[in-house]
């Protein structure tokens, strides 16, 4: 799932301001690394109709340090804190607001706030003491505030490095947590609003919110006064009876859940790890375990796994072209070898399927074998079959027998399809799949063809027009040219697939076939003379599932000499699988 979320720097800063204008506040969750960053971009909840989520991200010192095993005192460097902050933005698209401690110098807070604002991080918020600072929650630590004049520079500095305008610097009062009271954090918010800040953090460590809802009262009359309002963000660690919604009622336009998923994982991991000792094995902690597949797909495992079993399937599957058959409509050429706009029916399928990335084509010859010499492709694997005149063409597939054991798509020499229909059959998960179409009552042009007509178990669809092709899946009862058209819900459009399972099927039901198959077979005379129609069929009837996967346009049949001329002016005109009226 990381390679799903993304954002541009631009887009992502602004974010975060845009936000809160647009939804009144922000629900901001802690993130200390890519994993924890997946579950706060992920995570959802539906309330009262409405689908409740975070919108942006906290990347906290706390969590940062504690993380990597180290006290929260600004040992982690700015370098160090870059590198997690770049992990979290490379697997998610929603805005950052990064804890910057007390800024470190002047001249450090500048290269950092440049640093910031180049990765599309939308605010950084640092806290008005002195350096090193002591974490705020900790209460034997000696907090010693900084000189609100100084610390006013430092906004300002900060500020001027900026190469953004919506990139925000926010000031983080500490005067509640100094025990310095409300004046102090008011009289220090009015220093720093005149020095540019662009968002105000009141912070507090009680656990009734009783405090900064006073200093919101004061701030508020403040902002009246010299006629600017900055952001204004609390952190609700200890005062956490109160809800997101009521904070925001109150004037909060950012909320901050700063350290849960840190001390969450904390908990979990130290229950898990005293489990398996007290137990002697692994089995009692599982309730404090995600399943590994859960896992794998919030980092992503699974569309790298299907994406590498989609590449490894069109890596070993081959494409076979029966191309034998002589045709008396084109009797003095290989039906393969007719030109369209001056290129072969083969090559414009080459082309086709390489697109999708299947590279072994086989190709049946057999009819005026020698003319496929001129055709120089020496990636194209080319079987005979001596028996053309007598046989058809299942016999001319299984000339290809050494080439289609890992699965295989078989596509007639007289089609012209899309590489779309083509991902679409070999991406099904069923063993035996034809690509079917419904549209065959519709085109005038072929209806004195002597079509390969289907019948499904499910019917076909009751509309013949789409704005997008389908790609619905039918089960296949029977087929044929036989088949009465007003029974028939579907044409073979010529091409199907063949899974590893569904060739070795295939080659165990031909094998049978040729030993024991006598007279007359399905719609053709003898076995040797099978169409593709009559072997379908026949593993069919032997109890093996066969899928149609219903198509509409991206393909179309050159039967006659008007279809090349058809054929000739979609290709021309780029409109294959489209409509031209």
């Amino acid at each position: 799932m990381s390679l799903r979320f993304n954002a541009n720097p631009d887009e992502r800063r602004s974010k975060l301001i845009h936000t809160i204008h647009q939804n009144g506040f922000v629900r901001i969750i802690e993130a200390h690394n890519g994993l924890s960053a997946l579950v706060g971009e992920t995570a959802s909840v539906e309330y009262k109709g409405q689908t409740i989520t975070y919108d942006g991200f906290w990347e906290s010192s706390l969590t940062d340090s504690a993380s990597k095993g180290l006290p929260d005192a600004e040992i982690v460097g700015n370098p160090s804190r870059i590198h997690t902050i770049n992990e979290i933005l490379s697997v998610t698209s929603k805005p950052m607001i990064v804890d910057g401690d007390t800024g470190g110098s002047d001249v450090q807070f500048e290269y950092f706030v440049r640093d910031l604002d180049r990765l599309g991080v939308s605010a950084v918020i640092i806290e008005d003491k002195v350096f090193p600072k002591r974490n705020s929650l900790d209460a034997s630590a000696n907090q010693t505030l900084e000189d609100p004049d100084s610390f006013a520079r430092k906004i300002a500095r900060g500020r001027d490095a900026r190469t953004t305008d919506v990139f925000m610097v926010i000031a983080r009062l500490e005067s509640l947590i100094a025990g310095l009271g409300v004046e102090d954090a008011i009289l220090r918010a009015k220093k720093y609003i005149e020095a540019g800040v662009d968002g105000i953090m009141i912070h507090s460590k009680q656990d009734t919110p009783d405090e900064v809802l006073s200093f919101v009262s004061l701030f508020d009359e403040l902002c009246k006064e010299i006629d600017n309002r900055p952001v204004l963000v609390c952190v609700p660690t200890t005062y956490n009876l109160i809800t997101d919604v009521e904070l925001a009622k109150y004037g909060f336009d950012v909320i901050i859940h700063a350290n849960h998923l840190l001390r969450a994982s904390h908990k979990a991991m130290l229950e898990t790890a005293e489990s398996i000792l007290s137990s002697d094995r692994g089995f009692e902690s599982e309730p404090w375990c995600a399943p590994l597949p859960k896992i794998f797909n919030q980092v992503g495992f699974d569309q790298v796994k299907s994406k590498d079993r989609e590449a490894s399937k069109t890596q070993q599957i081959s494409v076979v072209i029966p191309a034998a058959g002589k045709d008396p409509i084109f009797s003095m050429l290989p039906k393969s070898l007719i030109e369209i706009n001056g290129k072969p029916i083969l090559k414009h399928q080459i082309e086709t399927i390489r697109k999708v990335g299947i590279n072994q084509i086989v190709v049946i010859k057999g009819h005026e074998a020698n003319q496929f010499e001129q055709f120089d492709d020496n990636q194209v694997i080319y079987c005979d079959n001596k028996e053309y005149s007598e046989t058809h063409s299942v016999h001319s597939l299984f000339c290809a027998s050494d080439y289609i054991k890992k699965g295989f798509v078989l596509a007639f020499s007289d089609i012209l399809f899309t590489d779309d229909i083509l991902r679409w059959l070999v991406d099904t998960e069923e063993d035996i799949v034809l690509a079917v179409d419904n549209s065959y009552r519709y085109h005038k042009h072929e209806i004195d063809k002597n079509l390969d007509l289907v019948v499904t178990r499910e019917g076909r669809t009751r509309h013949h027009r789409s704005l997008f092709p389908v790609k619905r899946k039918v089960e296949i009862i029977s087929m044929g040219k036989n088949v009465a058209i007003e029974k028939a819900n579907y044409e073979f459009t010529g091409l199907a697939y063949f899974s590893a399972e569904g060739a070795r099927i295939a080659n165990k039901i031909y094998s049978d076939c040729v030993n024991n198959a006598n007279g007359s077979f399905y719609e053709s005379d003898s076995f040797a003379k099978a169409t593709i129609s009559d072997f379908v069929q026949e593993i069919i009837n032997r109890g093996f599932s066969v899928y149609g996967l219903e198509v509409y346009k991206g393909w179309m049949e050159v039967h006659n000499h008007s279809d090349v001329d058809i054929a000739a002016k979609e290709l021309q005109s780029s409109l294959l699988g489209t409509d031209n009226d």
